[in-house]
């Protein structure tokens, strides 16, 4: 068991700067997102979609709050799973939302895959066949897979140096793109073939998918130096990083697409905005920073999932079988994972993939502003008004895209409600029969922490 929960806490406390932290969110925020999400967002609000992004990063900023407040008053509590204990103590709720956060994780990974083959055909002139695009996804997973077998180090090497050249590479892309655009003027006359308030809610929710990330930084609290005050300030300087970024990609693509190009080429449009801009070699080049941002975010993401579900299952709060495995429960729940993501990228599209994210990590950061609100204010000195205003944004933003989701893709709403409440019954008959046995205790995981 020593050995497990040293894995689990391999990082040393104080071993990251303000600076390395900010570059851990930004990192992980810009990832698909902004390659995938842009096309998408057109889709459903038309141009006013550089204004949906702005729109998410309200929302996410109200949602950052809480996060920082809890990660102030227990720095060394690593996750989400950890927050939801904190607020509702080895119940239902506690792992209901834990498992919707792992399974937006999840969908996440499937949603950087499928970006991943997205792009990359787009060197060999698109995927004509539709095949192509989840063969590459795939494959791709089971590299990551891999590759996180092999070595705890690697993964953190590897993937902070894809994340210093994917910033560069997409900041180079936005400046250019705004420099060359044939127009300075964003073509704001034809908002898409709705433009109704529904719709921009709904492209709102899908930008709170590219701002997400930001809670991988609470995740890394005890080895952040001084964390009661930088997380914090590290959750507000990548959010603030992330809003001048996505603005400069979001106006680059505008001004050298029109809308419906921008929403033909939905799952590549940054690739398709460079050809106009500076031709093929852009293109190539865009792609390339595609390529490394989703296979970099896989890597890191895969095992910050695994190492999630492990610790959920050493709390007791989910069931696990060895299905004959060797090796440790992290190992086993690697496993979990990546058949998990390997299924969801083979028979879901982007959008699709997409709409399950945003469904069940909303609910799930409604779920941690109200433990706030009704747990923990006291213990973290949280100001009231702010998570509600935070819990009234997720709803808002939620209700729109359901809304939007009803009229046009009624399926994905229908998998997500049924996999909620298949969910809730598993967890419910399961937290009855090990009513029993007590999980590790909450203050014993702070102290070994901490030492």
């Amino acid at each position: 068991m020593s050995r497990e929960q040293d894995r689990t806490t391999h990082y040393k406390e104080g071993s990251l700067s303000l600076a390395g932290t900010v570059m851990l969110g930004t990192g992980v925020m810009i990832g698909a997102g902004i390659f995938a999400l842009t096309g998408q967002m057109a889709q459903m609000t038309g141009a006013l979609f550089p204004l949906a992004f702005l729109a998410a990063a309200v929302i996410v900023s109200f949602s950052a709050y809480s996060y920082i407040k809890i990660s102030n008053a227990w720095p060394s509590a690593g996750g989400i799973g950890m927050y939801l204990h904190k607020a509702y103590g080895n119940r239902l709720p506690t792992a209901f939302n834990a498992l919707l956060m792992y399974f937006s994780m999840v969908i996440a990974q499937s949603f950087l895959a499928r970006t991943f083959g997205a792009y990359t055909m787009q060197l060999f002139g698109g995927d004509e066949s539709g095949r192509m695009v989840p063969v590459l996804g795939v494959s791709l997973i089971i590299a990551a897979f891999l590759v996180n077998l092999l070595s705890n180090r690697l993964i953190q090497t590897v993937a902070s140096f894809i994340g210093i050249l994917k910033i560069g590479g997409i900041l180079i892309f936005g400046i250019v793109g705004v420099w060359l655009a044939d127009s300075i003027a964003i073509n704001i006359s034809s908002p898409g073939e709705k433009g109704s308030v529904g719709n921009f809610l709904g492209a709102t929710a899908l930008g709170i998918l590219a701002f997400k990330g930001f809670t991988t930084i609470t995740n890394s609290g005890s080895e952040i130096k001084d964390p009661h005050r930088n997380v914090g300030r590290a959750i507000v300087i990548s959010i603030a990083a992330c809003v001048v970024i996505y603005g400069l990609v979001g106006f680059a693509v505008a001004s050298n697409l029109s809308l419906a190009e921008i929403i033909e080429t939905r799952d590549y449009s940054l690739a398709a905005a460079a050809r106009p801009a500076l031709g093929q070699y852009a293109v190539w080049f865009t792609v390339a920073i595609a390529m490394m941002a989703t296979a970099g975010g896989i890597l890191a993401s895969i095992f910050a999932v695994s190492r999630m579900l492990a610790m959920l299952t050493e709390m007791k709060l989910v069931p696990h079988r060895h299905f004959g495995m060797p090796g440790s429960i992290q190992k086993h729940t690697l496993v979990y994972t990546v058949v998990l993501g390997v299924f969801l990228t083979a028979f879901f599209d982007l959008t699709r993939i997409a709409a399950l994210g945003i469904v069940f990590y909303l609910i799930m950061d409604i779920a941690i502003h109200w433990g706030v609100l009704r747990y923990l204010r006291k213990d973290i000195n949280a100001n009231p008004w702010v998570p509600a205003i935070a819990i009234f944004l997720d709803l808002i933003a939620l209700g729109g895209f359901v809304w939007v989701k009803l009229n046009s893709d009624p399926f994905v709403i229908g998998v997500a409600v049924g996999t909620m409440i298949v969910i809730a019954i598993a967890e419910q008959i399961f937290l009855k029969r090990t009513a029993g046995i007590e999980p590790p205790d909450d203050e014993q995981s702070q102290t070994h922490h901490q030492h």
